[in-house]
């Protein structure tokens, strides 16, 4: 006789409960915008490099490149035009 390795109660697949439902996804991707970090990367390098090159400011140019990223996506989002479909 063969034997189950899962039994009826378990399903071999992740609870549907622990993934987010598309409106959860997007309300998140509506309020939250990450920018990639290479973006980020370049741009914390190029502050980096017009600062003179002085080293142990690096999370203060990262945060400042995320933060400049976040309000350039922000400046292009007026009037929501992006919602319509």
């Amino acid at each position: 006789m063969k034997h189950n390795k899962h039994p009826q109660h378990q399903s071999p697949n992740p609870s549907s409960a622990l993934w987010p439902t598309s409106a959860a996804i997007s309300i998140s991707s509506e309020m939250a915008f990450i920018p990639a970090p290479d973006e980020v990367a370049r741009r914390a390098y190029f502050t980096f490099e017009n600062q003179g090159s002085v080293s142990g400011h690096e999370v203060q140019h990262w945060l400042d490149a995320e933060a400049e990223l976040i309000a350039e996506r922000n400046m292009t989002r007026t009037h929501e035009f992006h919602r319509l479909a």
